[in-house]
């Protein structure tokens, strides 16, 4: 555990300095990074141009709607297991590279493996309980929700790096997972919130961008409705891939450096507390043998024996 704290994203931070070393470090690897997440950001766009989703607005039968939903269930399922094993693979060249520079894309690939299925599990009792906490939230009107939907973003992010570091099993996991995200919490809360808005505002612009060269099919939408169906075919547009992926890219880093950032932080502030002066014996209070009389030498000027 102490080669961590060699880690460019450890030490106690402040929401400036944990939004600082993000930066830093994104810009110190942001061309292995950009590579990385480009290719995975690609392999997603290329698969999920395999799942129409659209075809489900032109159908009116329940019945049918239902049979399409199934059919689309395994290609669907199949993309998020991709999705996961891609997180999971940057995750762990985040964490690793900067302290073993033996690291790469395909060590990390292999093992991040390792992972994979309880990370899985723990994704999967994760979204059963942020469900019901959403529920509940929406009891509350929509502050409720948006908090429920912040608490559960705080969890997830300390998943992968406690996992990965601690090699922690799914029973630790949860369990260090809730400890760390509770202890400093409202600050977590409020990176969390920080984050989200900064990462929203990034996928709004570089969306836009990308969606530039085909104002052309919005504005012939917007005039001719029924030429709405050029729109579906878009995500199977190879430029349209190639640049939805580039921004992807862009982005993707962001969520593990991000958790790192987090998990480092709460890590850091519990080895500080551990290098607090241990209590000793002597400061604790009486001892077993305070409650006995103490033996003297037979010179010992207090001994009620000594003799004059």
């Amino acid at each position: 555990m102490e080669q961590f704290s060699s880690h460019p994203l450890y030490g106690r931070h402040n929401l400036d300095s944990a939004m600082s070393s993000l930066w830093e470090f994104y810009k110190t690897k942001f061309l292995s990074l950009f590579i990385i997440s480009f290719i995975m950001s690609l392999g997603l766009q290329y698969s999920s141009s395999f799942v129409n989703l659209q075809e489900l607005s032109g159908i009116t039968d329940p019945a049918a709607i239902f049979a399409k939903m199934r059919e689309l269930m395994v290609p669907v399922l199949i993309i998020s297991l991709i999705n996961i094993l891609f997180t999971a693979i940057l995750q762990y060249y985040i964490i690793y590279s900067p302290l073993d520079g033996d690291v790469n894309i395909f060590v990390s690939a292999l093992k991040s493996l390792k992972y994979f299925l309880p990370y899985l599990v723990v994704l999967i009792l994760l979204v059963f309980a942020g469900s019901i906490a959403i529920v509940l939230g929406l009891f509350v009107l929509v502050v409720g929700a948006f908090f429920s939907v912040l608490y559960i973003m705080t969890i997830y992010l300390f998943i992968l790096p406690i996992m990965m570091v601690e090699d922690a099993n799914i029973g630790s996991t949860i369990s260090r997972t809730v400890t760390l995200a509770h202890r400093n919490f409202w600050a977590n809360i409020g990176w969390v919130a920080v984050f989200l808005i900064l990462l929203i505002v990034i996928s709004i612009i570089s969306s836009g961008i990308v969606l530039l060269p085909f104002t052309g099919n919005f504005i012939k939408t917007i005039t001719n409705p029924g030429d709405a169906s050029q729109l579906a075919g878009l995500t199977k547009n190879p430029l349209f891939m190639i640049l939805s992926a580039m921004a992807g890219a862009l982005t993707l880093p962001l969520v593990p450096i991000f958790s790192c950032v987090l998990y480092f932080n709460g890590k850091a502030r519990e080895d500080q507390l551990r290098q607090v002066q241990p209590v000793t014996p002597e400061n604790i209070g009486p001892r077993v043998e305070d409650l006995y009389a103490k033996p003297y030498s037979d010179d010992h000027p207090d001994n009620p024996d000594k003799k004059s």
